[in-house]
């Protein structure tokens, strides 16, 4: 374990010493680099670097890796689009981030292999929320206009079970 540790470590020393290495070598790189633009790729490196962590062995930390690159993620979408109004319906994704994480878990830790189901299941809810939130809440709003169909569909899907009930 020490010895993976060990070698993350490395990995981190050798692209960070690159970048500081670019910058000095080629002095126009950081007046493009626009620091106001790409801060949360800093918060998605720092989830890939817990993603990698998981892969060389510690598989736990896979979940939060995946929670902190895809927070990340939307920071850097919301950021550069300016839709900070998004995030009205963006958590909605954060448990499928988790179901993502539990889904690596499973796959690189076979003691683990059940929570693969789970991770599934809550990725699957999480896009239903989205789809949903956002149909409401989202400039494009056309679930908002048409939110009555959703009570029909509903009332249906329960006569539909109650009657498969009753055979």
């Amino acid at each position: 374990m020490k010895n993976r540790s060990s070698i993350i470590g490395g990995f981190i020393l050798i692209l960070v010493g690159g970048v500081f290495l670019l910058v000095q070598i080629f002095p126009g790189i950081a007046e493009q680099f626009n620091p106001t633009l790409y801060w949360p790729l800093i918060i998605v490196a720092v989830g890939a670097f817990f993603l990698l962590a998981a892969v060389f062995g510690a598989a736990s930390l896979a979940v939060p890796g995946a929670i902190i690159a895809g927070i990340g993620g939307l920071l850097y979408y919301q950021n550069l689009s300016g839709d900070w109004s998004s995030w009205s319906y963006a958590w909605t994704l954060i448990p499928g981030f988790v179901g993502l994480g539990l889904i690596l878990m499973g796959v690189l830790d076979r003691e683990n292999r059940s929570v693969i189901r789970g991770g599934i299941m809550l990725v699957i809810i999480s896009l239903v929320l989205f789809i949903f939130f956002a149909g409401f809440l989202s400039e494009l709003s056309i679930i908002g206009k048409l939110w009555p169909l959703l009570l029909i569909f509903g009332g249906l899907w329960i006569l539909v079970q109650n009657r498969n009930r009753m055979k």
